[in-house]
C-alpha cells in the first residue's frame, strides 16, 4: 500500500499540491509572520506555489493577510520574493 501524500492549497492559484512542492509561511504563537524553510515550526501555517504569479496573486488578493488575521510585514514579502529567486536559480 502506498503511503498518501499531504496535499495543501496554495493561496494564489487556490490548486491543491503535494506539501512538500510548496512555500510555508507560518504565524507562530508569539504572532510573528516568517518563512518556514523546513516546513516543521510550531504554529499556523499557510502555502505558496514557488512562482512569482501565485505570489503576486496572493498579494493583491490580501490571502496571506485573510489566512492569518494579522496584516503581513513587507518584510515577509520581500523572503518571499528572494526565496523564489534562489528557487529559480538567479
Amino acid at each position: 500500500m502506498q503511503k498518501k501524500i499531504p496535499l495543501r492549497q496554495c493561496l494564489g492559484c487556490r490548486e491543491m499540491k503535494p506539501k512538500r512542492e510548496l512555500i510555508r509561511v507560518v504565524r507562530p504563537p508569539e504572532g510573528t509572520v516568517h518563512l518556514d524553510p523546513k516546513g516543521r515550526a510550531n504554529g499556523r501555517g499557510a502555502y505558496l506555489c514557488p512562482n512569482r504569479d501565485c505570489l503576486r496573486k496572493a498579494v493583491r488578493s490580501k490571502a496571506l493577510e485573510r489566512a492569518f488575521g494579522v496584516s503581513i510585514p513587507q518584510e515577509v514579502y520581500a523572503a518571499l520574493e528572494a526565496e523564489l529567486e534562489v528557487l529559480d536559480g538567479g
